[in-house]
């Protein structure tokens, strides 16, 4: 079975010939480690200090990586077997690319990934190469529990357990691994996290995480819509393996010892770090905005042809954009793309304008139906910010507003009666 690996936006790697449950590639993570507890060079497990007859279990979280699959880190639960010392890492992070229909089911959002248990050097292996960083968690469970975490993993690696429904925010590498831990703990890892919030979002996170990728932090930022920004508790934003770190670290047992005993650092981090979380002012976009505006009725008063003529790429990808948010509306179920108020500000009528547009690049009238469509997209766009200030929808989305409004109405001013 050709299997290949991925996560939370961990890296795509290549397909490997090995049954489910017994090897694989290793896979990538991001996440800053808390302060280390041995030397980072070691990249080796430090002998456990648990009773023989009981398996040691930690959290391995992986940094973020350069290419743009890698960008969201990725993490697995590693457990040593008490008598071999083997450890073994269950990775949540694989998909079978061989898989019928595996394309149509990823762009429909319907993609089933599998939990894979490999040897832990093999999947240190590539992180080393690349210079991405990890380091471990080890947990302070008591023998039960580890006991019972280890054969559970067991178990959801069997070929016929493994496969899981797979979605970006809610069930990813990073969402398995604090589900798993939480149900070895009866629950206590969610009673802590679930009531605290940093103010994150899906989008916050989304984009912060993707930045070093220009296109990619767009394609979140525009293809998210209100339902990804909701503020999210410690529990939910434990999809980003980082901020599971975080809290595993917060986290106490029933008798209030520290869940995490001890943090190795297995690899040094040695390129880009995790980018910082940083305010995100809409004025700059106004500025260009207003700047735009500007230029198009500068140039609709010198010369309306050259306006149209440049006007025609912006319609075009506006209305591209447009029909690709819808499609995920009405034909996916990627949930967080669902009713995307910036379909006002790319609305799919632009593609209408085009011909019109066309006319009037050379000479000659817009036509009745490019005027009735280009006063239709205006009043989208306006609708846009009516939506945000009178009736205080939610949708994170006032820098689009900002530069996109102003934009739509030159147009409208300068080419509505040409």
């Amino acid at each position: 079975m050709g299997l290949a690996q991925t996560g939370a936006g961990d890296r795509l790697v290549a397909a490997i010939d090995a049954p489910a449950g017994t090897a694989g590639q290793p896979a990538p993570a991001a996440a800053p480690a808390p302060a280390a507890t041995t030397a980072d060079a070691a990249a080796t497990v430090t002998p456990a200090p648990a009773a023989a007859a009981t398996p040691r279990l930690g959290v391995m979280t992986m940094q973020p990586g350069e290419i743009f699959w890698e960008r969201f880190g990725h993490d697995a639960i590693v457990v040593v077997d008490p008598a071999s010392g083997a450890a073994t890492s269950y990775n949540f992070g694989f998909f079978d690319l061989d898989e019928p229909g595996f394309l149509g089911r990823f762009v429909r959002g319907e993609m089933q990934y599998m939990l894979v248990a490999l040897p832990l050097q093999q999947d240190l292996a590539v992180y080393r190469e690349e210079g991405r960083g990890v380091f471990i968690q080890w947990l302070d469970l008591t023998p039960a529990q580890a006991t019972r975490l280890a054969q559970a993993l067991a178990e959801a690696a069997r070929p016929e357990h493994a496969r899981y429904r797979y979605d970006y925010f809610t069930a990813n590498c990073a969402t398995k691994v604090r589900d798993a831990l939480d149900a070895a703990l009866d629950g206590q890892l969610h009673r802590q996290i679930a009531g605290r919030s940093r103010g994150n979002t899906y989008r916050s996170e989304a984009v912060r995480l993707a930045s070093p990728a220009p296109w990619l932090w767009l394609g979140f930022d525009l293809g998210l819509s209100r339902h990804a920004d909701q503020q999210l508790s410690r529990w939910e934003e434990a999809f980003v393996p980082m901020r599971l770190a975080d809290s595993l670290a917060e986290t106490r047992l029933a008798d209030g010892r520290p869940l995490v005993a001890a943090t190795q650092v297995l690899l040094p981090h040695r390129i880009a770090p995790e980018p910082a979380e940083a305010p995100r002012p809409w004025w700059p976009w106004a500025l260009a905005g207003l700047a735009l505006a500007a230029a198009v009725l500068w140039l609709g008063a010198l010369h309306p042809r050259r306006l149209a003529a440049i006007a025609l790429p912006f319609w075009l990808l506006g209305g591209l954009l447009g029909a690709l948010m819808l499609f995920l509306w009405l034909g996916t179920a990627h949930r967080a793309g669902w009713g995307n108020e910036n379909l006002l500000l790319f609305s799919p009528l632009c593609l209408l304008l085009l011909p019109g547009g066309w006319r009037l690049a050379r000479g000659r009238d817009g036509g009745r139906l490019f005027r009735g469509v280009l006063s239709t997209v205006t009043l989208g766009a306006a609708g846009a910010l009516l939506l945000k200030w009178i009736l205080l929808f939610s949708q994170a989305n006032q820098p689009w507003i900002a530069l996109l409004l102003p934009l739509h109405l030159a147009l409208y001013v300068r080419l509505r009666r040409r």
